[in-house]
């Protein structure tokens, strides 16, 4: 009985402070930049590869363009800003697609111009 007065005053220190979090407008309104993109990642949407230092292998770069539907990948190359480039065949048409650090895969990322094709279903793909 002697313990549960200082008990129940952390206990309720702590509820607050849970309570506050959650609720931090700045938290859920701030810039939301994901290390490796997801499926419910709110920068997905990207018109270029984002320049980053890319920890993606060859071989998980290439997975993960066959996720988004992209077959046949070849010529994968890390470029200077990180993105890996290659070819690839999408509906038929061989076609530019690259990743970057974030694990966005987009169609046409060669390098003149791009458009999007949004990454990652799901984990990281690491």
């Amino acid at each position: 009985m002697r313990n549960f007065l200082p008990m129940a005053a952390v206990l309720a220190f702590v509820a607050t402070g849970a309570l506050a979090q959650s609720q931090s407008p700045a938290a859920k309104d701030g810039p939301q930049n994901s290390a490796v993109n997801s499926s419910d990642s709110s920068n997905r949407q990207v018109n270029a590869p984002v320049a980053g230092r890319n920890s993606f292998t060859e071989g998980e770069a290439k997975s993960r363009m066959e996720k988004m539907g992209f077959a046949d990948v070849t010529n994968l190359k890390k470029d200077d800003n990180g993105v890996w480039r290659g070819r690839a065949t999408k509906d038929g048409k061989g076609v530019d697609v690259s990743l970057d650090y974030q694990g966005n895969v987009i169609e046409g990322g060669g390098q003149g111009s791009t458009a999007p094709r949004n990454a990652a279903q799901g984990g990281s793909g690491r």
